[in-house]
């Protein structure tokens, strides 16, 4: 007999342990497996984003993310040169204090790194009821009008396992066997560059900011790569491009040639840095055709494979979990018609190619200045992209008429349908666990119509009144006038004015939104 699970998800890195915490802690029933041992065991996919850390505070993690990373209080800095003590091409981040986000939200960014996020991710969605197994693959993906019926073995033991899931969401990474199971094919650039990543130990003096995190783009006239410290004192990554079109193989970078590598890099000619630990991988920019076959959902780099110029893949991935979750959650409670669904690639597709296409910008300033970008979108500031995104879709109400622009100002954020709800002191900690409506001063009549419609549609539906004029300017509300927040914390309806009839506002809306 199959084991039954409302949500199998297959891959437990950055998007599918996200994932399992945010089903979880919804109440979901949610099983997780993952065909490696364990977490990832390097700082891949660094630095959580103003978004990022706001799903966390939501999910109860982000101080631990934020202790697992001192440098992300410190500031940041950002450049390209030709060596760490060499000509300074461009200085991208001088200390961090030009990321003005303080009109969009109150939460500081993190700076943690892939392995000791991860773990957290891991305990908090078991303890919310998740159960995650590792060392155990998909081997038979059967999907259907009613279900999905996936066959896992283990790697160890050999045992197989038949589970019967509602869901399945894909989160197995850029080479998503799920993915090409269901067909779904991708557009965009392969093998943009092969990189290496050494991570070493070494005193590299003042070379390197300490305490801060410090970030550069090299230029070298031997070599380009990416260097950057840790939380790990004394412990740096460094990531060089190698060409196989000339020949080269990660082989070929014997422990002297990295070593005279770093040296060069450093401009440290006698350094003896102790090498700990060295791996691959190719650089891509690809995206799915589609986020979504029937009742399989793409997370992650299996929806979308993004350079890590910018930082914004791993963050991306955290955010298609949260953008899933919800819906999931909503659509196997009842709460939502299953056309709910249908809204995760309206709403996430696009921010994916806007992801891409500005780290593919961000490619050609900083490193491959002779990466073509033409016919690519344009690209958007970065700020823009975490905390000013636009989502459009059947789950937002949208405002007429529609400027067409993909992102927001971040210091003068509008409150409109669509964008984040601006995460204020008064606000950050009434949102994200449920529907949420928002009153500017007088909410007498929202707060009966909220309660009476919430209980007649079976949805919870939280009502608070904020006196704050900072909100209602930066909501865009009057005095009477209200805001329908989504649980993910986007801003799904308002009424800027009083309405004669609140509670017959209030039905229209969520039974649109909710697709009932």
């Amino acid at each position: 007999m199959a084991e039954r699970v409302q949500v199998l998800v297959v891959g437990a890195g950055l998007g599918g342990l996200s994932a399992s915490l945010f089903l979880a802690q919804a109440g979901v029933d949610v099983l997780a497996v993952e065909r490696h041992a364990g977490t990832s065991v390097h700082s891949r996919a660094a630095g959580q984003s103003w978004r990022t850390m706001e799903l966390f505070h939501w999910a109860g993690i982000d101080r631990e993310v934020l202790a697992a990373s001192p440098r992300a209080s410190q500031g940041l800095r950002i450049t390209v040169a030709t060596s760490l003590a060499g000509r300074v091409l461009h200085r991208l981040v001088q200390d961090g204090s030009e990321f003005d986000v303080s009109a969009s939200t109150t939460l500081p960014a993190g700076m943690a790194g892939q392995d000791v996020v991860e773990p957290i991710l891991l305990a908090h969605a078991e303890k919310a009821g998740a159960r995650v197994r590792f060392r155990t693959e998909l081997t038979g993906l059967e999907p259907d009008d009613d279900g999905v019926t996936a066959t896992l073995r283990h790697r160890d033991s050999g045992e197989e396992t038949v589970v019967r899931a509602d869901y399945v969401v894909a989160a197995d990474g850029g080479r998503s066997g799920i993915r090409q199971r269901l067909g779904i094919g991708t557009t965009g650039m392969d093998a943009l560059s092969h990189c290496l990543g050494v991570v070493f130990d070494a005193d590299l003096g003042d070379r390197v900011q300490s305490g801060v995190s410090d970030l550069f783009y090299l230029q070298h006239p031997d070599f380009t790569a990416g260097f950057v410290n840790t939380d790990v004192p004394n412990r740096y990554v460094f990531a060089p491009d190698y060409f196989p079109e000339r020949g080269e193989r990660p082989a070929d970078f014997t422990h002297d040639r990295l070593v005279a590598m770093i040296r060069a890099a450093t401009d440290l000619p006698d350094l003896e840095p102790e090498i700990v630990w060295t791996g691959s991988w190719e650089v891509a920019a690809r995206l799915a055709d589609r986020f979504r076959a029937g009742r399989v959902f793409l997370v992650g780099d299996a929806a979308k494979v993004t350079p890590p110029t910018g930082g914004m893949g791993g963050n991306t991935a955290v955010g298609d979990a949260a953008d899933i979750a919800w819906k999931l959650a909503a659509v196997l409670r009842g709460e939502a018609g299953p056309a709910l669904l249908d809204t995760y690639e309206a709403e996430r597709r696009p921010i994916a190619r806007m992801v891409i296409d500005t780290s593919l910008h961000n490619m050609k300033q900083r490193m491959h200045p002779d990466l073509d970008v033409s016919g690519l979108t344009k690209a958007e500031d970065q700020l823009a992209i975490t905390l000013g995104f636009r989502y459009r879709s059947t789950a937002v109400l949208s405002e007429e008429p529609d400027d067409g622009e993909r992102v927001e100002d971040v210091q003068a954020p509008t409150g409109r349908p669509g964008f984040r709800a601006p995460g204020l002191k008064s606000t950050v900690d009434l949102l994200g666990h449920s529907w949420v409506l928002l009153c500017a001063g007088d909410g007498s009549r929202w707060r009966p119509a909220a309660a009476d419609i919430a209980a007649e549609l079976g949805v919870r539906l939280d009502c608070h009144v904020v006196e704050d004029d900072v909100f209602a300017a930066r909501y865009g509300l009057s005095e009477g006038g209200a805001s329908l927040v989504r649980p993910d914390g986007i801003v799904a309806w308002r009424s800027r004015e009083p309405a004669e009839d609140p509670a017959g506002e209030l039905w229209r809306v969520l039974t649109a939104v909710l697709s009932r």
